[in-house]
């Protein structure tokens, strides 16, 4: 019971890396890899490639020995001819230095790569040529792996059920010597139980393999290709195809063109009337067979895709039959939507003739509508402008009535304050009054603060106004009984529509420069706009003006 509970619990911990993965999932995985395949092939040649540059011109015989294996072992199953001429390299090799061992392991390599490339004569003597008890023990797996792949290839062209016992005979001797350790005979113990139709404990098994093995791990293909082996022996038709899919994506992402998988899922499409999947996947199988050169998996899927085959081109004639119906309708279809067209082309031109008519008129009336509203706004403004223009003029007018009356009693007092002086003959006196700025200056700062009044009369919130348009640290705080300050009375002229530098100099009695520099610091201090500044200075007050 325990053995049962920890069997379930091996599985449901392997399984859930699968299971997330739908069989859709996967297909599309296996699809986007097809579609890539020359890529990964590209990126395995360029590894040999790199591989190759770095090799040295001094090394020894064994070294060289090793890194023609190397290179045999990455083309063995990517191009079997290619592996075949490094193999022949280690075989010189080996006799050159008389080395037994090394001379067995090469004929070994070179016995797999002859009979998966139809050169079955040349391996089975190969193979009669190696005394088994003169070979060392390391060789051993190596001397029964080639003879069971042997049988393997050669079954392809013969159903015998001798070359089925053979295979069976060797796996078993492959078994007794390999180490109980590794995954080699972990996954060749598998297979004898399959190949024995046991089922449930190896699929248990490859299950729990599965989940310890990476996909670009060589042996995660053959892993889950036994799945969808046992799949198919218990029937479950998903499980196969999900399996068999993993094995062929994982073999195509290695650049492995000796594979199984496609063929194997191919039939799987074929089965459930999928021709045009399974098409395709035959044709990238027999594409990497003839790729590697390996003859015995050609045999394999010349049947194969000549069934499928078949059925795709009747496929493939039934739809053109249905093809040319389809065109015949569509045709007759295009022709009365063509009149339909025409028709409703007639009348749509009435209709555009119509709303272009439409569409002219109230585009005159719209037109004579915004000159209406221009013309309003601008008889609007112009009679805000002479509103304000004829309250300035009357302010001002009768202040300056006042203010010349005012000064004219003052410059009669000043004369006949002189004339005195002068009757009296007091001329030192006269010379001082003269000489003396304090009566102009008492003068020029009661018209300052007369200007002040008036302008202040007619923009009461001018200096309120005016701070918020400066920064909250940079506005005008004035003075105990100060009504306005030099920089306020500069902008005060500007909102009367004196904007000339010099003529406001000359009326506050400063230089020019002076000025010019209270206008520009003002300007930087703006919380607006630099350029809007002084034109929405102008602006104050006429809001109250309209009202």
């Amino acid at each position: 019971m325990k053995n049962l509970f920890l069997s379930v619990f091996i599985v449901l911990i392997s399984f859930p890396l699968f299971a997330s993965e739908s069989t859709d999932v996967i297909l599309k995985e296996l699809n986007e890899a097809i579609k890539n395949k020359q890529h990964y092939v590209k990126i395995k040649e360029e590894r040999i490639a790199n591989f190759k540059k770095i090799k040295s011109d001094n090394l020894t015989k064994e070294q060289e020995y090793n890194y023609n294996k190397t290179l045999y072992l990455e083309y063995q199953k990517l191009n079997s001819d290619s592996a075949i001429q490094y193999v022949k390299k280690n075989i010189k090799i080996a006799e050159e230095l008389q080395n037994k061992e090394l001379f067995n392991l090469a004929q070994l390599q070179l016995v797999t790569l002859y009979s998966s490339s139809g050169k079955y004569r040349e391996s089975e003597a190969i193979l009669k040529s190696i005394n088994k008890k003169n070979l060392a023990a390391s060789l051993l797996p190596n001397y029964y792996f080639s003879y069971r792949e042997f049988f393997e290839h050669y079954a392809a062209n013969s159903y015998s059920p001798e070359y089925r016992s053979q295979i069976g005979k060797y796996r078993d001797s492959l078994l007794g010597v390999l180490n109980p350790n590794t995954l080699d005979y972990q996954i060749n113990r598998i297979q004898q139980d399959i190949f024995n139709k046991k089922f449930d404990g190896p699929r248990k098994q490859l299950l729990t393999l599965l989940g310890k093995t990476k996909e670009d791990n060589p042996q995660y293909a053959m892993i889950t290709y036994l799945l969808g082996k046992i799949a198919e022996a218990t029937h479950d038709l998903e499980s196969r195809k999900k399996y068999y899919a993993l094995s062929a994506t994982s073999d195509i992402k290695n650049a492995n063109k000796d594979n199984a998988s496609l063929q194997e899922l191919a039939l799987v499409f074929y089965e459930i009337g999928d021709v045009d999947m399974a098409y395709k996947l035959t044709q990238s199988a027999i594409e990497d067979a003839l790729y590697c050169n390996v003859q015995f998996r050609t045999l394999l899927m010349s049947e194969v895709y000549s069934i499928i085959n078949t059925v795709y081109l009747e496929r493939e004639a039934q739809r053109k039959s249905e093809l040319q119906i389809y065109l015949l309708c569509i045709s007759l279809l295009s022709l009365f939507l063509i009149v339909a067209v025409i028709y409703v082309y007639i009348q749509m031109k009435k209709v555009s003739r119509i709303r272009s008519e439409l569409y002219e008129t109230s585009q005159k009336l719209a037109e004579l509508n915004k000159d209406i509203t221009e013309t309003n706004s601008q008889l609007q403004e112009s009679n805000l402008q002479l509103s304000e223009s004829n309250l300035v003029k009357e302010e001002y007018i009768a202040h300056f009535f006042n203010l010349c009356s005012t000064y004219i009693n003052k410059l009669e007092n000043y004369r006949i304050i002189l004339n005195k002086k002068a009757t009296a003959k007091q001329f030192d006196e006269i010379y001082k009054i003269l000489k003396s700025t304090t009566l102009v200056d008492n003068e020029l700062e009661e018209l300052y603060k007369n200007f002040d009044i008036i302008f202040l009369n007619l923009y009461p919130t001018f200096v309120k106004d005016f701070n918020a348009l400066l920064i909250p640290e940079e506005q005008i705080v004035l003075k105990q009984n100060e009504l306005l300050n030099t920089e306020l009375r500069i902008f005060a002229l500007i909102r009367l529509g004196i904007t000339d530098s010099v003529k406001i100099a000359a009326f506050l009695r400063y230089s020019l420069s002076t000025i010019y520099n209270y206008r520009t610091r003002a300007r930087n201090k703006a919380a607006v706009s630099r350029n809007d500044f002084e034109e929405m200075v102008m602006k104050i007050g006429s809001k109250a003006l309209k009202v």
